[in-house]
Formats: structure tokens, C-alpha cells, sequence
């Protein structure tokens, strides 16, 4: 019986081919989409001179940008990369997958606009600044600030993120996701309250929230940075004497028309942030503080001082004793209304 080999007909080739073909796109597309797990929401990189593939991979690992080398590398030669990767500084905006971080690589963020946050903003200024530069829609970040799940994910143990969006120059894109911008500036500030300093905060007796609290109203009433630890050691000296703390800018964030100069009827607005009327820190922050703030805070100036009083340029005026306070209280009255009368015939002489 003669020998019968089988030869396969042209359509099973073809179909073999179109499975094989297939397949391989299949994995192609898998690699170039891989998640890499970049947790940034925005970040720098710096790619040195005359890198390869295999440096640029090296440098975004250890930025923990990506957790792939291989799977990027591969990502790189498969869509004709390896070659145009130049040096230089970059920065990657929501890039999570290797077709993200490489075209971002390749071909640069367009359109980043600057935004920034000064200290001592509050969340709805921030929220109208975001608005006016970059689009984005100022309920919607808002409401962002007040859900509780995010607030848990970013363990703020808080019913907002007021004082936890960390003053600083920001570049986002043009209508940007409320959650990028918001995690983003979250980030910041975790970055700057370090675990030396929340365990400084338990030298001091203090929780998170209370160091941030007291910090943004040092913030509310520091000009300049100097004076900053001695006002924390004011107000650390008569929460130890269980003094109210009678702090002007508790009062500016329960008006509607502040910041403005206060009048008695102010004082007795009835709410838990009025620092004349309830003994203690407020229930949370007033604004959002800076580091320095946030340092003055946690490292006051040991200081005898229970008072101080603005002294018109700026500076104050600190004072041990009611009786001296109420004597720099009127000095300052003085002042202003001598000042006030000079502007007067100023600009009635002009």
C-alpha cells in the first residue's frame, strides 16, 4: 500500500496564518497599551545625553513611573521609537500606559497652562482660580473637596480637603479633570507633612488636624515668614492656658463679604470657627497653609507673649499682658486714623 501524505489546502494555511497574524497583533497592542501604574498625576523626568531605550526604561523605573522595563522596552521598538527618544527634561502628564508615556516622550504635553495656588487660599478660591485659567467647572471641584471617599483614599480624617491642597505652581491641561488637579495638589502636601513631622506633631500632643488648623491661621495673620513661629508661640501659649485664641482670621472665613476690616458685631457671629466666642482650635482649617506655616506651627518660638496687634506695615506688635495689648491696640488707632487723614488731603490736594 503505497504511502498517502496529507498536504494542507490552501484556506487551513491561510486561516492558520490569520490566527498566527492575529495573535501577534493582539500582543502588540497588549504591550504598547500595557498599564504601567504611574501614580503621578504630573511629573519631571530628565533623560541624560546619548541614552538608549534601555537607559530611558532605567530612569522611569526608579522614578517608579513604570514597573515593566521589558514590557516597555518592547512598547519602544514596536512603534519605531528607539531611535527618538532625545535628552532633555520632560514632563508627563496622566501617562499610565507605554503608549502614554512614550508618545509623551516623543512628542511633549501641548497646551499646559500655569496656575498658582498662594498660601493661605481657600478651597473656593482655589476653585475660582481653577475656573478663570484653566475651564475646569468650580462646583464640580468643589463638591470633589467634600466626598468623603476621596477624603478616606487620601486619609484626611476631615469633611473637606480645606487645608490639604498644598500651595504651589501647577501646570494642568486646559479643561482638566477636577480628580487629576485635585490629587495632584493632595499629593503635594503629603510630600511636604512628612512622618518626622506628624510625629513631631505627637511630641506636641497635637493630631493632624489640629497642626493644620493652627497653620493656616498663622498663615491668616504672618506676613512675613519671621514672625510666623512667634505667633505660633502666642497661640500655643494660650491654648495652654485655655485662653480663647480671639483670632481675626477665624472670623474673615465665617463673613461673606471678606476679607475686610472687622467690626464688634463680626466677633459674635454665631459659629463654631469664631475663635472670640469658643475656646480652642476652630473644627478644621480656614485656608490652605504653606510649609512654613505648617513648620511655625509644629516649632514655635518659646515666647511669654499672650498677644499681639497689627502695627500697619505689615509686622505686629507682641505684647505680654492685656493692659500692654490694649495700649499697642490704641497706638495702631492712632496711626491709622493719622494716616487715614494724611490720604485724605493727599488726594484732596491732587
Amino acid at each position: 500500500m503505497a504511502l498517502q501524505y496529507f498536504y494542507p489546502g490552501k484556506r487551513l494555511i491561510g486561516v492558520l496564518l490569520g490566527v498566527f497574524l492575529f495573535s501577534l497583533l493582539a500582543f502588540f497592542l497588549l504591550i504598547i497599551n500595557w498599564p504601567q501604574g504611574n501614580p503621578y498625576a504630573l511629573i519631571k523626568v530628565q533623560i541624560p545625553k546619548r541614552s538608549n531605550v534601555a537607559d530611558v526604561s532605567r530612569i522611569l523605573k526608579e522614578k517608579n513611573i513604570i514597573t515593566n522595563e521589558r514590557a516597555f522596552n518592547i512598547a519602544v521598538w514596536t512603534l519605531g521609537h528607539e531611535k527618538k527618544l532625545p535628552a532633555g527634561s520632560y514632563t508627563l502628564h496622566t501617562a499610565r500606559s507605554n503608549y502614554q508615556i512614550i508618545d509623551q516622550l516623543v512628542h511633549g504635553v501641548p497646551n499646559l497652562k500655569q496656575i498658582t495656588v498662594f498660601e493661605g487660599w481657600t478651597i473656593n478660591k482655589i476653585a475660582a482660580e481653577l475656573e478663570r485659567v484653566l475651564g475646569t467647572d468650580a462646583n464640580d471641584f468643589l463638591e470633589l473637596c467634600e466626598d468623603r471617599s476621596l477624603l478616606k483614599k487620601w486619609n484626611i480624617n476631615h469633611d473637606s480637603f480645606e487645608g490639604f491642597l498644598f500651595p504651589d505652581t501647577y501646570y494642568f491641561l486646559e479643561n482638566e479633570d477636577p480628580r487629576i488637579i485635585l490629587s495632584l495638589m493632595v499629593t503635594q502636601y503629603h510630600k511636604c507633612m512628612t512622618d518626622s513631622l506628624r510625629d513631631r506633631a505627637q511630641v506636641l500632643g497635637m493630631n493632624e488636624i489640629e497642626v493644620i488648623t493652627l497653620a493656616s491661621i498663622i498663615e491668616g495673620e504672618a506676613l512675613y515668614d519671621k514672625e510666623r513661629p512667634i505667633i505660633a508661640g502666642v497661640y500655643h501659649n494660650r491654648l495652654h492656658k485655655g485662653m480663647k485664641l480671639q483670632a481675626d482670621p477665624t472670623i474673615q472665613y465665617i463673613i461673606d463679604d471678606g476679607p475686610r476690616r472687622l467690626f464688634k458685631k463680626d466677633l459674635m457671629i454665631e459659629s463654631p470657627y469664631n475663635t472670640y466666642l469658643n475656646k480652642g482650635l476652630p473644627p478644621g482649617p480656614i485656608n490652605n497653609p504653606g510649609k512654613k506655616s505648617i513648620l511655625a506651627a509644629l516649632f514655635p518660638l518659646k515666647n511669654d507673649y499672650l498677644f499681639f496687634v497689627a502695627r500697619g506695615d505689615g509686622y505686629h506688635t507682641f505684647t505680654k499682658t492685656e493692659q500692654e495689648h490694649n495700649q499697642a491696640k490704641r497706638k495702631f488707632k492712632k496711626m491709622r486714623k493719622r494716616t487715614h487723614k494724611e490720604q485724605k488731603i493727599s488726594k484732596a490736594n491732587s
